[in-house]
C-alpha cells in the first residue's frame, strides 16, 4: 500500500515538490497575467467571515490582516508597517500603513481595525472569544495608529493577528448590523490584493486583480477562479488535464495519489500545514446519558485502531495522536499523557463494569455519529469507526450531512451522539485547542467550537491562567495540567494527527510553503505560461 513516505518519494523522482517559496522565471522576473484556476471544497457558507477553511482559502485573497508570518512564525507587516509592545506587555502598538483603500474606494483606518476586533473577531469568531480575552479596549489616537490595551500580558496575540485569525472589515459597511448576517458577507470588500467579482452558487468565485494593492506590482495574476467540484474523482481529472491548476485541503482521494505524484506536470506538497496543524477527533456530546460514565469513553477510545486507520483510511498521511495538542509542537505538548493503544479486549471488560452487557442480538450500546463534509476521508473514517465498535458491541448509525445541515445540527441545535472532524490546533494552542474545552466557548451557532458541551472549573481556570502567563515554561506547565485532565476525562478522543497536502500544477510559480502557507494569498504567485501560448 502506498504511504506517505513513497509518494514523497515519488513526487522526488517527478522533480514535482515545490523547493522554495518563490521560484521565478529564467531571468529572475514573474510573468504577469494568467488566470488560475483553483478547486475548494465543499462550498462555504460565507466569504465574509473566515471560520472555516472553505472560506479562508478564498477570503485570505481579499482580505489582508495586520501582519502575516514568515517561515519562522515570526510576524512580518501587512496592514500594520510596524508594531512594538510595551514592556509590562499590556499594550500593543501598530502603526498602519497609508494610503490603502477598501476595494470600494474608501481610506482604510485605524476605526475599521477597532472595530472589527472589538466588535466582530472578539464577539463572534470561535476562536476570538479566547484570543483577546485579555483586550479592555482600543484606542485610536490617528487614522494609522491603533493601541491594544490589555488588562494582563497575552502571548497568544502574536499567534493570530493574520487575517485568517484577526480579519479586519470595512466599518463603513459593518458597522450597525449582525456581522454574522451581513449581506457583505457573499460579496466582500477587503483591502487585499484580489477584488471580489462573482459568487456562482454550485459553480464557482471569481476574483480579480486589485489594481490599487498596496504592495505595488503585485499581484502578478489577473484572475482567480474557486470551482466547487463535489466529485473527488472529477477533482483529480481537472489537475490531470490542467482544468485546474491549484487544490488545496487535501482535496483528492489518497488512492489517487501514487498517479499524482508521478506526473512531472504537478507537485504534490505537504508543507504549508505545519501552523494549522490539524488534528483529527471523535467528539462525544457530553449532554447524553450514555457518555457520563468516562469507563464508557475510554472503552470506545480503546476499541478505534488508531494506527489502522492512519494506515488504510488516510494512506500513511497522518499519525497516531497522543492529546489534544500535536507532539511536534514540543514548546506546548505535554509528555506522559494517558494514552488508549487498541485493545478490543480491554474495552469490552471496562464495557461490561460499565453495566452495558452485551444483549441477545450481541449490541450493548447504540448510537449515531456524523462526518465533517468535508470530503470522502472523513466518511470513510466514520465506516471505519462503525466497524471497529461492532466488534465490541456497539451498533453506530453513520450521518452524513452537507456542510450547512452539519454546521446546524452539530453546533446550534447539538444535535448528535458523536462525529469526527478535525480542529486546527494552529502555533498556540490557545488559539486551536482551547475553544475544544473551555466552557466559554459553548455558544450555540459557534461553529467549530467547544461542541461537545464539556465543562470543567480547573481546566477553564487553567486555560484562563495559561492566556496571561508570560514566562514560557511555567505557561507549557499550566497547559500540560489542561491536557492530562481532559486526557484523563477524555470528552474527546484525539485520533490522528493529519499530514494534509495540495496539489498544483507545476506551471504555478510562487507558492508560499512556509508554515502557514495554505493560508497564505496567491500575491506572490504567478502562471508560466502553457507551452505555445501567448500572453498578451
Amino acid at each position: 500500500m502506498l504511504n506517505r513516505r513513497d509518494i514523497l518519494r515519488l513526487a522526488a523522482a517527478g522533480a514535482s515538490l515545490a523547493a522554495v517559496p518563490m521560484a521565478r522565471a529564467a531571468d529572475g522576473s514573474p510573468v504577469r497575467g494568467g488566470h488560475l484556476v483553483s478547486i475548494v471544497v465543499p462550498e462555504p457558507q460565507t466569504l465574509g467571515l473566515t471560520v472555516s477553511n472553505p472560506t479562508i482559502v478564498i477570503a485570505i485573497n481579499v482580505y489582508d490582516g495586520l501582519v502575516t508570518y514568515d517561515g519562522t512564525g515570526a510576524p512580518r507587516p501587512q496592514l500594520a508597517e510596524s508594531y512594538e509592545q510595551a514592556s509590562d506587555g499590556r499594550s500593543i502598538t501598530f502603526r498602519l500603513r497609508k494610503g490603502v483603500t477598501w476595494h470600494d474606494g474608501v481610506p482604510f483606518t485605524a476605526a475599521d481595525v477597532k472595530y472589527s476586533i472589538l466588535e466582530v473577531v472578539k464577539k463572534t469568531h470561535p476562536r476570538g472569544i479566547g484570543t483577546y480575552s485579555q483586550l479592555q479596549d482600543i484606542e485610536t489616537p490617528d487614522d494609522h495608529t491603533v493601541i491594544l490595551r490589555l488588562a494582563k500580558p497575552s502571548p497568544v496575540i502574536w499567534a493570530a493577528l493574520n487575517s485568517s485569525e484577526t480579519q479586519i472589515l470595512p466599518k463603513h459597511l459593518y458597522e450597525g448590523t449582525d456581522p454574522l448576517t451581513n449581506p457583505w458577507n457573499t460579496k466582500p470588500i477587503g483591502t487585499g490584493p484580489f477584488i471580489f467579482k462573482e459568487w456562482v452558487r454550485g459553480s464557482h468565485v471569481t476574483l480579480e486583480r486589485n489594481p490599487n494593492y498596496w504592495d505595488a506590482g503585485k499581484p502578478y495574476l489577473d484572475r482567480l477562479t474557486f470551482r466547487f467540484v463535489p466529485d473527488a474523482g472529477a477533482r483529480a481529472a481537472a489537475l490531470e488535464t490542467g482544468e485546474a491548476q491549484y487544490v488545496p485541503l487535501s482535496p483528492v482521494p489518497l488512492s489517487d495519489m501514487e498517479r499524482l505524484a508521478k506526473r512531472p506536470d504537478l507537485v504534490v506538497e505537504t508543507r504549508g500545514w505545519e501552523a494549522v496543524a490539524p488534528v483529527f477527533f471523535l467528539d462525544f456530546n457530553m449532554r447524553r446519558p450514555q457518555f457520563q460514565d468516562v469507563r464508557v469513553r475510554r472503552a470506545i477510545a480503546l476499541a478505534i485502531d488508531k494506527k489502522a486507520l492512519a494506515r488504510t483510511v488516510w494512506y500513511g498521511f497522518a499519525e497516531p495522536a497522543t492529546g489534544p495538542v500535536p507532539a511536534f509542537q514540543t514548546a506546548f505538548a505535554a509528555t506522559g499523557l494517558p494514552q488508549y493503544d487498541y485493545d478490543p479486549k480491554k474495552a469490552e471488560a471496562l464495557l461490561d463494569e460499565a453495566g452495558l452487557k452485551r444483549g441477545p442480538d450481541g449490541v450493548r450500546l447504540r448510537f449515531n455519529h456524523a462526518s465533517i463534509p468535508y470530503g470522502d476521508d472523513f466518511k470513510r473514517s466514520g465506516e471505519f469507526i462503525r466497524q471497529q465498535l461492532k466488534k465490541v458491541g456497539i451498533e453506530v448509525e453513520l450521518l452524513n450531512y452537507d456542510l450547512p445541515t452539519f454546521l446546524r445540527k452539530i453546533y446550534t441545535e447539538y444535535d448528535f451522539d458523536t462525529l469526527n472532524a478535525y480542529y486546527a490546533a494552529f502555533a498556540d494552542p490557545q488559539i486551536g485547542v482551547q475553544r475544544r474545552f473551555w466552557s466559554q466557548t459553548i455558544r450555540p451557532g459557534s461553529a467549530w467550537s467547544n461542541a461537545s458541551g464539556y465543562s470543567n472549573l480547573k481546566v477553564d481556570a487553567l486555560l484562563e491562567a495559561a492566556a496571561v502567563e508570560p514566562d514560557p515554561q511555567k505557561r507549557k506547565a499550566l497547559l500540560g495540567e489542561f491536557q492530562l485532565i481532559v486526557q484523563t476525562e477524555l470528552p474527546s478522543i484525539s485520533l490522528l494527527e493529519l499530514k494534509q497536502f495540495r496539489v498544483w500544477s507545476s506551471r504555478l510559480k510562487g507558492v508560499n510553503v512556509g508554515p502557514i502557507g495554505v493560508y497564505s494569498s496567491f500575491a506572490d504567485a504567478w502562471l508560466e505560461p502553457a507551452p505555445g501560448a501567448v500572453r498578451g
